[in-house]
């Protein structure tokens, strides 16, 4: 419900912007820009086409400009850099926190990040250089090096005074990290406790201790697991030797669940989750054209198939008509099977231990599915084409074509993996031509063996 909500008021926002653009009023559309959150108005901009996108984007407030930038996709965000100076891009990013911008260093200028790096201070340059230090996709691209740590030999009331100094506390600090002398990461204190316990009280008598660090190696996937699996709203990160780096906040990990959700949906039709919707048309056919490709190969494997027994088809005309049926019913059923499966491996609750019993519960699935499904279409068949035999064999062709496609949608995507390529991105056009090609040889087989 909240969902639909949601889209509902992203759709009246996108008509008004739409028609207040079209009309040449720019202020309401101003306006209203100024009451949108960052995020709102990026994703306004993905919806728009290019020449509207432009104009929203120039009544955008300078000062957010910035947090815009971090919540659109990379083709977008790439074509909304083109239409800035080098004065904007580096007022737009200045401000930013070390993650943010680390996120952003790829897509700037040279020109523009020499600007910034020069704009720092040593030790927000030597920050963003550490982070930029670690591979992509890792808790340490993830982590803000802005941390408040504290010392476990004090007590409350040092703490306070020093946080009362400090001025200000980095966004979604729940917790203070209490760390050694060697900056060893050894527990956390919250908030909370600070402002209620006795001023005298010694932070050692207060540390929780129960909240694991994260290693700064850990892959962005392993960390959004671990943030849903506790409820974490920030987490510490260390390096092999325990020693506390940074922190990662929960509104990073929002956005790599999201990112992976739209990763898991878009690969199993061969898309980008950064394409932009309104890319010209000749960036959207070269993307699109190798997948095709290989999309017709694998239909021309499954036709190979079909041509076998085109004797048998020749002499009995009602195959052609069934074909489709008994191939679209395994497709159908392997893609459920498969997608299962790509999410199951995405959160690493798919290993060696589970791997056949999945394998026995979907065979056993198809074939229940494969058993009423053949007897229901066999009947149909027997009504319509009046061949007993023939209904025979479509009914065994489907059961034998659903625990195929059932194999193949957990087999494909682990053999994927092993192999180190994307289960999302290569699993559906392989569980395609596996189910294509098995379905047509198994009906046409059947076919030929009985009814010729």
């Amino acid at each position: 419900m909240a969902e639909m909500i949601r889209q509902d008021k992203t759709a009246r926002q996108l008509r008004l912007l739409s028609d207040a653009i079209d009309s040449g009023r720019l202020g309401p559309v101003k306006r209203m820009v100024q009451t949108l959150s960052p995020a709102e108005i990026g994703n306004l901009l993905e919806s728009m086409p290019p020449h509207k996108r432009s104009v929203l984007w120039g009544l955008v407030d300078p000062e957010d400009d910035g947090e815009v930038l971090l919540h659109v996709g990379d083709e977008v965000r790439e074509g909304l850099i083109a239409d800035m100076d080098q004065d904007e891009l580096v007022a737009a990013v200045e401000d930013l926190d070390i993650d943010d911008l680390a996120d952003l260093v790829e897509d700037l200028p040279d020109a523009v990040i020499n600007e910034v790096v020069r704009s720092m201070d040593r030790d927000d340059r030597e920050r963003l250089e550490q982070v930029l230090s670690y591979d992509e996709d890792t808790a340490g691209r993830l982590m803000n090096p802005d941390v408040v740590t504290v010392r476990a030999d004090t007590t409350i009331d040092v703490v306070l005074r020093y946080l009362r100094l400090r001025g200000e506390l980095p966004d979604h600090t729940d917790y203070l990290f209490v760390v050694s002398k060697r900056h060893q990461y050894m527990g956390r204190i919250s908030v909370a406790s600070l402002l209620t316990s006795d001023p005298n009280t010694p932070i050692n008598k207060l540390i929780d201790d129960e909240q694991p660090a994260i290693d700064v190696n850990e892959s962005s996937t392993e960390v959004a697991r671990q943030f849903s699996d506790h409820d974490w709203v920030s987490a510490p990160v260390v390096d092999d030797g325990n020693v506390l780096l940074g922190r990662i906040t929960i509104d990073d990990v929002v956005d790599i669940i999201r990112e992976e959700a739209e990763h898991q949906a878009l690969s199993a039709a061969g898309l980008d989750e950064d394409e932009d919707m309104f890319s010209p048309v000749h960036k959207a056919f070269r993307r699109r054209l190798i997948w095709l490709t290989v999309n017709l190969g694998t239909a021309f494997l499954a036709a190979s198939v079909v041509d076998q027994f085109s004797p048998t088809i020749e002499k009995i005309v009602a195959l052609a008509v069934l074909m489709p049926i008994v191939a679209g019913m395994g497709g159908n059923s392997g893609t459920q099977v498969l997608t299962l499966m790509v999410r199951g491996l995405a959160l690493g609750q798919i290993g060696a231990s589970n791997v056949w019993f999945l394998l026995r519960k979907e065979l056993s699935v198809a074939l229940i599915n494969g058993l009423a499904l053949g007897v229901f279409l066999g009947v149909i068949v027997l009504i319509w084409f009046h061949q007993p035999m023939l209904s025979l064999v479509i009914g065994c062709a489907l059961l034998f074509n659903l625990l195929t496609s059932a194999a193949g949608g957990v087999l494909v995507p682990l053999a994927l993996k092993r192999m180190g390529f994307d289960p999302a991105l290569a699993g559906g056009v392989l569980l395609t031509t596996l189910t294509d090609t098995m379905g047509f040889w198994g009906f046409l087989g059947l076919a030929t063996l009985i009814l010729t």
